[in-house]
């Protein structure tokens, strides 16, 4: 299965970084560290995000 980033995920869901953050519940430097660092996202703000961004946790690479 092919899995996108982070970044990618928030792009084609539409979102700009200020946007998505506060769906998510985090600040934007949070979110922007995730985005460099996707392996630190604890599951459950991976789950968050995959509800956010409207795609299955499983399609979103979190540095596993």
């Amino acid at each position: 299965m092919i899995k996108i980033s982070l970044k990618a995920a928030r792009v084609n869901a539409g979102l700009g970084i200020l946007e998505a953050a506060p769906k998510i519940g985090v600040g934007k430097d949070t979110l922007i560290k995730w985005e460099k660092n996707p392996e630190i996202v604890s599951p459950i703000f991976q789950k968050k995000i995959s509800e956010t961004y409207k795609l299955p946790i499983d399609m979103i690479f979190f540095g596993i």
